[in-house]
């Protein structure tokens, strides 16, 4: 049996995560865990998260888990989401600037206060709701119609260094990366786990991803 390690920081919806993991694929073993031999031994691993970076980053150096996180996104599929996927860059604005993992280089910026859509309506931060995602080719896509909605909740978003790591973008209003890859690393900002059809279908894809692009 094909086992997923949910990674447990006490940040995070880490039962509805791991709901939709098992709804998506039935015969997957789904570990919610902080024991970093669950980590090492899961075929699969999933970074989610809500909240704070600062408190992320903390948790993850009480709990001795930044290693074990590094380790699995060099040797297995791993999905970051929301929070986990920032969390993967090399630094954040929030709380006055916070050293984060380095998995893949870039920066996390917080939305302007004064955004405004193309009619000159006042666009609130956080950015919360449904929104289209234009995608790049990955196989983590199969399925999910181009366009397709997901459900965000966020005041900050992923400025990777590498355009080709960024692997799709949203709007709001100017375009923004909603989604990272690398090798064998995805990472999110919207939430699949709230995102219905195609965030299920988005699931099934990870957890038959080989990690092979």
């Amino acid at each position: 049996m094909s086992t997923v390690a949910v990674i447990d920081y006490g940040m995070g919806n880490l039962h509805s995560i791991a709901k939709a993991l098992q709804h998506a694929d039935p015969g997957t073993n789904v570990q919610i865990s902080a024991d970093a031999h669950v980590i090492h031994a899961a075929d699969r691993v999933v970074f989610p998260g809500v909240g704070a970076i600062r408190d992320c980053m903390q948790a993850l150096h009480q709990l001795d888990l930044v290693a074990p996180i590094a380790q699995a996104a060099r040797s297995k599929p791993f999905l970051g989401i929301c929070l986990g996927m920032q969390a993967m860059l090399s630094d954040s604005e929030e709380n006055d600037g916070i050293s984060c993992l380095n998995l893949i280089s870039g920066h996390v910026r917080r939305f302007a206060q004064d955004l405004r859509d193309e009619h000159g309506e006042i666009l609130k931060v956080p950015h919360m709701g449904w929104n289209r995602v234009r995608q790049k080719p990955h196989p983590l896509w199969q399925g999910i119609p181009q366009d397709s909605r997901f459900y965000f909740v966020h005041s900050y978003y992923a400025v990777p260094d590498r355009a080709e790591d960024s692997i799709a973008t949203s709007d709001y209003p100017a375009p923004f990366t909603c989604a990272m890859a690398r090798d064998n690393v995805f990472a999110v900002q919207f939430h699949p786990e709230k995102s219905q059809v195609v965030g299920l279908q988005l699931l099934q894809n990870f957890l038959r991803w080989d990690g092979a692009v």
